[in-house]
């Protein structure tokens, strides 16, 4: 038998060293592909790098998906060897506790009864002492019985508390994993967009890439040299939808509505009132908005691309790969100023020949809106 538990212990400790051995890999594997990602992020933006890039980002969420689905699975093996044991031992408790329950009637007697009435009773001093060990090896029976009792409760307590507390870093892990499976699902859409823009050609990446710097740059110059149209209020119209630097700057009619802080891109949802608009993006209506701002078009709002990383934002290279406002549609052309403020207009050259148009509004407290390729 002694043999039989030496090698029981030997084979759990050598089943335990592969987990810990699988947990250090995952780890290296984590951390060359988050150091890869970050050389490539420093080194040339070429289409090239960019696919590696992908890549990379693509295989590092893909390990952390297999991980957390590891952690899932173990933690609910675990919770389920708990339930088992929860169930032992409340069976436990009620046995042990029915127990205590017949033996009360009992003890309660045997309190009662003075050792005097045992002397009377005993046929002889050797009998006395005899019936008075017996009364306290009964007595100690029940205070050992009272004490299993609480042990076991204090043991039930224990494994439901640790149940739910597994339960809750499950839930906490289902809902990494959603988020994380969502990033995945976004990393090859982002590569998928990439390989059919470009057609897996250079020269039509740099292009691309160009195209979107020239953008910027013609922006920055509306800051400097636009004219002012003067004070205009909330609801005004400004401008209409329009297609304005096609076909250097713009791929089709729509609105580029973008937010500034202090000269910083900020999120617009911010600033825009709650709405429910169709996200091209999802293929799926989405909730957005906790400011105070109307929209600067109106319903039915078509939202062609978010704020932040996108599928499309991998050629706004100056910003880091951010999108830095709302491209958006609706049924009517119509912008309308979303807040009140001072509205300037501007015309620049963008990608070569072509004309983009430009407004914006300076809202006072370092806050502007743009409103790119209007009519």
């Amino acid at each position: 038998m002694k043999l039989l538990r030496i090698v029981l212990a030997f084979c759990l400790l050598f089943l335990a060293v592969p987990s810990d051995v699988y947990a250090d890999e995952v780890q290296d594997r984590i951390n060359e592909y988050t150091s890869k990602i970050e050389e490539l992020q420093g080194q040339e933006n070429t289409l090239a790098n960019q696919i590696k890039l992908l890549d990379s980002q693509i295989s590092l969420t893909t390990l952390r998906i297999n991980t957390i689905r590891g952690q899932i699975d173990k933690l609910s093996t675990e919770i389920t060897e708990l339930n088992d044991e929860i169930d032992r031992l409340e069976e436990l408790k009620t046995k042990r506790l029915e127990l205590v329950l017949h033996r009360i009637p009992e003890t309660y007697k045997r309190s009662r009864a003075p050792q005097f009435g045992l002397l009377f009773f005993s046929n002889n001093f050797s009998d006395f002492i005899a019936r008075l060990q017996y009364l306290r090896t009964v007595e100690a029976e029940d205070a050992l019985n009272y004490r299993k009792l609480q042990d076991t409760q204090d043991q039930y307590n224990e494994r439901k508390t640790l149940r739910e507390k597994k339960k809750e870093q499950s839930e906490a892990l289902k809902k990494q994993l959603e988020k994380e499976s969502a990033a995945l699902a976004q990393k090859k859409r982002e590569k998928q967009v990439l390989l059919e823009e470009t057609r897996n050609s250079e020269s039509v990446y740099q292009r691309l890439l160009a195209q979107a710097l020239a953008e910027k740059q013609a922006l920055e110059r509306a800051l400097v040299d636009a004219v002012k149209v003067g004070p205009i209020n909330k609801g005004d119209p400004i401008a209409l939808v329009g297609n304005s630097g096609y076909p250097g700057c713009s791929t089709g009619a729509h609105l580029h509505f973008e937010v500034r802080k202090n000269n910083a891109w900020v999120d617009p949802a911010g600033y825009l009132s709650g709405k429910t608009v169709f996200d091209e993006q999802t293929n799926s209506n989405w909730s957005v908005g906790g400011g105070s701002w109307d929209w600067p078009l109106t319903d039915p709002i078509r939202l062609t691309q978010r704020f932040g990383h996108t599928p499309w934002s991998y050629r706004y290279s100056y910003s880091g790969g951010i999108h830095t406002g709302f491209d958006m549609t609706s049924g009517s052309s119509v912008i309308r100023a979303p807040q009140s403020g001072t509205l300037y207009s501007s015309s620049q050259t963008c990608g070569g020949s072509s004309i983009i148009k430009i407004k914006y509004i300076d809202h006072g407290d370092g806050v502007l809106s743009f409103y790119l390729h209007v009519q």
